[in-house]
């Protein structure tokens, strides 16, 4: 797997990445459809938790009888779209797209194509998709190797920890942090969230003394 290829050779590489998989392991690979539904799907997950977020995208799938697309996002309009869980600005954002793609503003041949900067600045053209999004989306569906999303809040943690830092590291302190991983941050993005999700976990399951 193209995953695990990558980070077997940042763990030949980095002391700090070999720690984090000896820890916690090889991440499974993760991977989204690519196209309109998933640019959806991204909207539902914005800072929201990944169930509440899948539970949004569900209510919206349900909503367009099983099939999201342009159309079937307009059809809903802002008021369907909030009664699947949307928020007014998220309802939005998802019309917004919905409408560059009817009006081919946004063309899904031509953003992958596109090179990482040039697929992120035709993503973040749509109102309500910022860097973040663009990020997920340019990991998970168009599996791109070396995207590294430095505003992640839970990416932040992971290199705190793996790097044994007491605050959270800048953005710039994130850019270099990351540096020696090209041209495979996306795999130690996937490993440093698994590995701050696992720190969690230990926490939430230690008993109080």
């Amino acid at each position: 797997m193209t995953l695990h290829r990558h980070l077997g050779i940042l763990r030949r590489r980095c002391a700090h990445i070999r720690s984090a998989i000896k820890e916690v392991g090889l991440p499974e690979p993760r991977s989204l459809d690519p196209g309109f539904p998933t640019i959806i799907n991204i909207i539902c997950t914005q800072q929201v938790s990944t169930a509440a977020g899948e539970t949004i995208f569900q209510r919206v799938v349900q909503a367009c009888r099983g099939k999201i697309t342009p159309k079937a996002i307009l059809g809903l309009q802002e008021p369907g779209l909030r009664a699947c869980g949307f928020s007014g600005p998220k309802a939005r954002y998802a019309l917004g797209a919905a409408e560059a793609v009817m009006a081919g503003t946004l063309d899904f041949d031509a953003l992958h194509a596109a090179d990482d900067d040039g697929a992120r600045a035709m993503l973040t053209a749509l109102k309500g998709i910022g860097n973040w999004s663009a990020d997920i989306y340019l990991m998970f569906a168009m599996g791109r190797p070396d995207i590294w999303p430095v505003a992640d809040l839970a990416l932040q943690h992971g290199v705190r920890l793996l790097l044994g830092k007491r605050a959270r590291p800048s953005l710039e302190a994130m850019e270099k942090a990351a540096e020696s991983w090209r041209p495979y941050r996306s795999g130690a993005a996937i490993l440093l969230w698994r590995y701050y999700g696992n720190t969690l976990k230990t926490r939430v399951g230690k008993s109080p003394k």
